[in-house]
């Protein structure tokens, strides 16, 4: 069984910062792609960043500049600066995973951690 366990999310004013994290545990060969979510009620969960093995890291428009990654072998963490109220919502960890040597794939989510930025 593979886990994905974020933690770091809080409480902050604007323009403060946070550092997300998200580790992967339990039995798997490789983790081919890592991405972080948010979601804010009433709304679709939309895509902060994703890091491909061996590609590029795609952020989204809203969090350039502000927002960056760093990549562990099983972990990915999410380096939040100059926070807005608008970047408030439950961050979630994603990560496609191979499990066997065939190829077989799963994609896994975390519980995910609640950002609230004041103004």
């Amino acid at each position: 069984q593979v886990q994905l366990a974020e933690s770091g999310g809080g409480q902050v004013q604007a323009g403060g910062s946070l550092k997300l994290s998200c580790v992967v545990s339990g039995r798997f060969l490789r983790i081919d792609a890592m991405d972080w979510y948010r979601q804010v009620p009433g709304r679709q969960r939309e895509l902060v960043v994703r890091d491909i093995r061996g590609g590029s890291i795609t952020l989204a428009d809203s969090v350039k500049g502000r927002f960056s990654i760093v990549r562990d072998r099983n972990a990915m963490f999410l380096n939040m600066n100059n926070l807005e109220p608008e970047d408030t919502g439950v961050y979630f960890c994603a990560a496609e995973v191979v499990l066997s040597p065939l190829g077989t794939g799963a994609l896994f989510w975390g519980r995910g951690t609640q950002v609230d930025v004041s103004s």
